[in-house]
């Protein structure tokens, strides 16, 4: 039953945006006066968790939801539930979570019932003033405090930070020296060129290769061969004991090894993040109470996933690679 791309790739990786909606506007990732999807063009819970059973069922072995914020969907914590019982028949053997911390503190210890073991937090800076301003929205404290609820819960928790040239560059040694004294992994990540935003990405882009160039005049990284599923490509850190994870879509794309399909609150499968080629799942799923067309849909979309992307970051191309913002589909 495993899904097999053109290329050979199997694919045993879904993440499941059960949202597009979110509590912060980070400036690389939105316009702050952001048009969401209407509600009645979101498929309900239940169809999130018909549709994730059927991949399981082809193959997928681990899953992630992310969103927008994953953890503002109404009700969100009956699908984390209902998709447990796959962890306990073994179908599958992670459920994770993208999170940007807002609404940890209240759903951490649910999260660990159900299953989750760790998460990914977004998390840009360490300084209130600057996460206030490239959140729009959001408060540090309060993620910080779910950082901690995460943790108390026995969550294993890695933080994710985008590299923004001028902005938090010159923050990311001590953003690690943080995470590592805290037990986390951190992994960086290059902005990507998806949806318009208020703001140059030119101006914000930020290749990981120089800042890696910079921080190996302050600590000693060593390639290791530590794999979480995802594209990043880790290091071990002499100084500090931690890992740091690099992901790098512009300079070094990962799109050799990729294991991922990406599903949307409409239906939408996406086989690539920076195409936008897609399949609907919806009509099918919505056709019949069997799973055999919608089945059949997968196959075919699968049969379509491309070799890799086409992102774009420079003075000449100042549109976007791809019309959506990252919160459509979850990164």
């Amino acid at each position: 039953m495993d899904m097999i791309d053109p290329f050979g790739r199997t694919i045993s990786y879904l993440r499941v945006s059960v949202t597009d909606r979110c509590d912060f506007r980070c400036t690389y990732c939105m316009a702050e006066d952001m048009a969401f999807l209407p509600k009645k063009d979101l498929l309900s819970l239940e169809e999130l968790d018909r549709l994730c059973g059927v991949f399981i069922e082809k193959g997928v072995r681990k899953l992630r939801l992310t969103g927008g914020e994953p953890l503002v969907r109404k009700n969100i914590m009956h699908l984390v539930r209902q998709l447990s019982r796959h962890l306990e028949s073994g179908a599958l053997e992670e459920l994770t979570l993208t999170t940007n911390g807002s609404q940890l503190s209240r759903f951490a210890a649910e999260l660990a019932d159900f299953g989750v073991k760790r998460i990914n937090v977004s998390l840009d800076t360490l300084d209130a003033d600057k996460f206030h301003k490239i959140t729009r929205w959001g408060h540090l404290g309060k993620v910080l405090e779910g950082i901690d609820a995460a943790q108390a819960a026995g969550l294993k928790v890695k933080l994710n930070a985008v590299a923004l040239k001028d902005f938090n560059d010159a923050e990311l040694p001590d953003m690690m020296r943080w995470a590592h004294g805290r037990g986390m992994d951190l992994t960086v990540i290059e902005t990507m060129p998806m949806g318009e935003i208020d703001a140059d990405r030119t101006d914000q882009y930020l290749p990981l290769s120089l800042l890696r160039a910079s921080l190996e005049r302050q600590f000693t990284l060593t390639d290791i061969p530590f794999k979480t599923g995802g594209p990043a490509r880790y290091v071990h850190v002499a100084e500090t004991g931690g890992r740091l994870g690099f992901i790098t879509p512009m300079t070094h794309n990962f799109c050799e090894s990729c294991n991922r399909v990406r599903l949307t609150c409409t239906g939408t499968l996406y086989m690539c993040l920076g195409q936008e080629d897609a399949a609907d799942l919806r009509a099918p799923l919505r056709a019949s109470e069997g799973n055999e067309l919608v089945a059949a849909a997968i196959d075919e979309a699968i049969g379509r996933k491309p070799k890799g992307h086409d992102f774009i970051i420079d003075r000449r191309t100042s549109r976007p690679s791809v019309s959506r913002h990252m919160s459509v589909t979850g990164g």
